[in-house]
């Protein structure tokens, strides 16, 4: 990408910080979004020059088959243990201290009306104006910017009872005494306070200052469903002046409560964390099947990153995930990629692109499969064998199809589709997408043998 090329993008992405923005939030996420999040690798330390190096990869390699999201996951705003030291990377463990006497430990990086910034001993730049710098660096590669957010409003500003901006309450004003988050780092904010909605307004208005793109909300489904600080999130997208995708973790959301997930939302996770273990793949099949009424139309049910090349750089804290080549073997990765493509599940990698080895490209580029992803239409599973399963998609404007077979058997077995399920008649051509090559042409019946965890998937054109 040339210099010039890159300085229109630039200032085009900077131009969006301030504009009007529509109401109806479903336009701003009309596919699925792809792209790479810091999580599975870099837990929760990543530092800028770490960021910047998986950025530079992605622009490279990434970018041109459509991975345009850079995605900085959570506790940005935690400095480290003491002691801790950058240039000597480790990962640490991610909560405060707290004493009894109201002091903590590590000091969390927030300003005076309890918003968080990022930590400058991570983020160099951000002593000036917050993510603005690096979110420059990401535009100005063609690439949108987004964050990981916890829901809620610091412990710390509570202890510290900061004001909230632009109004005459303070933090502990607007707080709820209920379980607090996960993190033990934020309280739950009390929706029917005076202040509330405010302090939701004034953080995301900080993040269009900054420039942020994509907004991945944590602790909102968990163990219940935080209907009424959602709704002020999105309330403060539409106040920030900036479009931001919103996607809510983590899962598995509740289907009971989709009308208010599609009115507030543009993602929401479906699972609970998803790891390269085979028992996951094979519970997200269920998962998937369920939200296929609401895929589409600016939402998208999320499968969760996909964990696929270096995984736990250094080791996660507390020892329970060394540093590791993902556990999937080549099948189950192809399975994995079949069904989120199929299901049309947003694509957020979650390997190192800096240390991944070259090998693993290929389960992560092949434009054929993305082009499912992103543009098939009318998603859904056929069959539920007892260890197989048929999905099937259309081909957009047209009478082809997209099949894809599943064997989720430990041995080898056959795979069957049958035309009369769909009220397919004639013959059609196959093609492997896999493999990228023409096939056979079929009519009436695909059987086809399958290893143990693996799939196909088809396109399958109409010969008139």
């Amino acid at each position: 990408m040339n210099s010039l090329f890159r300085l229109v993008l630039a200032v085009f992405f900077i131009g969006q910080t301030f504009c009007s923005i529509g109401q109806n939030h479903h336009e701003w996420a009309p596919k699925p979004p792809m792209g790479w999040n810091s999580y599975d690798a870099y837990h929760g330390a990543i530092t800028e020059k770490q960021f910047k190096q998986c950025v530079d990869v992605l622009a490279e390699k990434y970018l041109p088959k459509g991975y345009d999201h850079a995605i900085i996951d959570f506790c940005w705003f935690n400095p480290g243990p003491e002691g801790w030291d950058p240039d000597n990377w480790k990962t640490f463990l991610i909560s405060q201290e707290w004493n009894e006497d109201g002091t903590y430990s590590p000091e969390l990086t927030m300003d005076e009306y309890g918003r968080l910034l990022p930590s400058p001993n991570r983020f160099p730049s951000a002593k000036e104006n917050g993510f603005r710098a690096i979110a420059d660096y990401v535009h100005s590669k063609g690439m949108k910017f987004g964050i990981h957010i916890i829901r809620g409003i610091p412990r710390q500003a509570v202890a510290e009872n900061t004001s909230i901006m632009g109004t005459n309450y303070h933090a502990s004003d607007i707080i709820h005494y209920a379980p607090r988050s996960w993190t033990n780092t934020m309280h739950m904010v009390d929706i029917n306070k005076p202040g509330a909605q405010e302090y939701y307004n004034s953080i995301f208005k900080m993040y269009a200052e900054w420039g942020v793109d994509y907004i991945k909300a944590d602790d909102m489904m968990k163990p219940f469903y935080h209907a009424g600080e959602i709704e002020m999130m999105h309330k403060a997208i539409l106040n920030s002046g900036r479009s931001m995708v919103l996607s809510l973790s983590w899962g598995e959301a509740q289907l009971s409560y989709v009308d208010h997930l599609v009115e507030n939302a543009n993602l929401w996770r479906i699972s609970k964390d998803f790891w390269d273990r085979w028992e996951d793949i094979e519970r997200m099949f269920d998962l998937t099947s369920h939200w296929v009424p609401f895929i589409g139309g600016g939402t998208w049910p999320d499968a969760d990153m996909l964990p696929i090349g270096n995984l736990c750089l250094s080791g996660y804290p507390n020892g329970n995930k060394p540093e590791h080549l993902t556990n999937l073997t080549d099948h189950e990765i192809r399975l994995m990629m079949t069904l989120w493509s199929i299901a049309r599940s947003p694509l957020m990698w979650g390997g190192d692109p800096v240390s991944t080895p070259k090998e693993y490209e290929k389960f992560l580029l092949n434009e054929e499969i993305l082009e499912v992803n992103q543009n098939s239409e009318n998603n859904h599973q056929v069959f539920i064998g007892k260890e197989s399963r048929v999905w099937i998609a259309d081909v957009p404007g047209t009478k082809n199809k997209y099949l894809a077979l599943f064997n989720l058997s430990a041995e080898e077995q056959e795979v069957v589709f049958d035309f009369f399920w769909e009220k397919l008649q004639g013959e059609y051509q196959r093609r492997d997408l896999w493999l990228k090559e023409d096939i056979d042409k079929v009519s009436n019946k695909i059987t086809q043998l399958l290893p143990p965890h693996s799939a196909k998937i088809y396109r399958l054109t109409k010969i008139d």
